[in-house]
């Protein structure tokens, strides 16, 4: 279904034929949870105009009470039905960007923060084309309802069943999203019990975090069809890996892939390159963003799979950046930091911000790893200038701070609201007494 330059009467049109009986207005906050209100057919006309408007105070990280009406101004070519309404009474949404009453995008709208680093890049003569990879585990529910850590399987990576007891959910899943217009690739069994992913086919950034933001929600609600609660922590079992929401990306220039130089050495252009390079020089900042929970950092540990190094390479999947194999018009460059738990228009919003920086810069990339990091010394790490990512939330909100760039490109509301959530999560957490600490230490001391 492509609504790209759909009018309000051709969307009013279409969800009168399909029987369309309520409208849900969709948007995302400051840390990503979707927000969204439901509004009667009698009422379509009044939304897709843009003149519905909610109370910006009551949503965390947007405005004082004193600054609260904020419009819902629809983008039109996200409106789907969604797959499991009834059909006698079908459920639409569509995303929206938020405006104040004056018609002003909103600076704190995370999509607004995206879509001006879209921006910025077509001002440099590119346009970002981006795939994220979201894990996520299927745990069974409590006797009353409630999350568990209990996997439905002892499945591993590629496995089918009867080791893989999710694979009908996941089925499940993937229809309902290619019946909102999805373009499925594949679906698999991760490497953890429990633990699966789909991957769909890349798009421009802004639509890929539409999609992403689509997809979690879309997990969830098919997972419970089937008696299942899906999570997208990071990392929900001790023991076990975790979650990442691997980001490829590249820049095009038209239909050419503008990292893509077959003379230059291993086939990369400078433009490839010096983007590596932002991507390298920003990192710790961008880990505020990317991995923005205190669990975020329990998987960035040695020994999961997980990076915990910055530096780039080819084939070795150690450093936090890779480069698949593939040139052409498929060259692009895999940031294996990211969580799904992050915000996907703020986490698309820094990567773009950091290459775009590292391009207009010149920034330097130093050379490939090519040997496993996480067999490497301290004192050899420290030879290849090889640092560590931010170990938990708090060290990482402090190197956001400082990122003047990153800050930038998230606008000083977002980065304000971000970073006080940020530090108020990391200083509950601090004060907590956990169940190790008091099974390590309060009979030995």
């Amino acid at each position: 279904m492509d609504l790209r330059g759909a009018s309000a009467r051709d969307i009013l049109e279409l969800a009168d034929a399909q029987q369309v009986r309520f409208l849900r207005l969709q948007f995302t906050d400051v840390q990503g949870v979707i927000k969204n209100v439901e509004l009667p057919s009698s009422q379509f006309a009044k939304a897709f105009a843009g003149d519905i408007m909610f109370d910006g105070s009551s949503i965390a990280g947007f405005v004082r009470v004193e600054e609260s009406d904020m419009l819902l101004t629809p983008d039109l070519a996200t409106f789907r039905i969604l797959p499991w309404s009834e059909p006698s009474a079908r459920v639409g949404r569509v995303i929206c960007d938020i405006t104040t009453p004056d018609g002003v995008a909103f600076v704190g709208d995370p999509r607004g923060v995206l879509r001006r680093q879209v921006e910025q890049a077509q001002q440099m003569g590119y346009v970002m084309n981006a795939g994220m990879e979201a894990e996520f585990f299927l745990f069974k529910p409590t006797a009353d309802g409630r999350a568990s850590t209990v996997t439905n399987d002892v499945g591993g990576y590629f496995d089918l069943a009867p080791m893989d007891l999710g694979e009908d959910a996941r089925r499940a899943i993937v229809d309902a999203l290619e019946l909102m217009g999805f373009e499925v690739e594949a679906a698999h069994h991760e490497v953890a019990h429990g633990q699966h992913e789909i991957d769909f086919r890349y798009a421009d950034a802004l639509t890929t975090a539409d999609q992403l933001a689509t997809f979690r929600f879309v997990v969830k609600q098919v997972a419970r069809q089937f008696g299942l609660v899906a999570s997208f922590m990071p990392k929900p079992i001790h023991g076990q890996n975790g979650s990442g929401m691997h980001t490829h990306q590249s820049l095009f220039q038209g239909p050419v892939n503008a990292f893509y130089d077959e003379s230059n050495e291993w086939r990369l252009s400078n433009t490839a390159l010096h983007y590596i390079g932002g991507l390298l020089r920003h990192a710790r900042a961008m880990c505020a963003v990317t991995n923005p929970l205190v669990n975020s950092y329990k998987r960035l540990v040695p020994g999961f799979e997980a990076p915990v190094n910055v530096a780039w390479s080819m084939r070795n999947r150690s450093p936090m950046i890779r480069v698949p194999e593939r040139r052409g018009t498929g060259t692009r460059v895999e940031l294996r930091t990211p969580d799904p738990s992050a915000n996907p228009y703020l986490a698309l919003a820094v990567m773009l911000a950091a290459g775009l920086e590292g391009i207009r810069t010149k920034a330097e990339w130093r050379e490939p790893v090519n040997t496993n990091i996480w067999e490497m010394s301290h004192r050899e790490r420290r030879r290849l200038r090889i640092d560590d990512l931010p170990h938990d939330l708090g060290e990482a909100c402090d190197e956001l701070e400082k990122d003047e760039v990153l800050c930038a490109a998230l606008g000083e509301h977002v980065t304000t609201n971000f970073l006080a959530a940020k530090r108020a999560e990391w200083a509950e957490y601090r004060e907590q007494v956990t169940s190790w600490e008091v099974e390590r230490y309060l009979a030995r001391y």
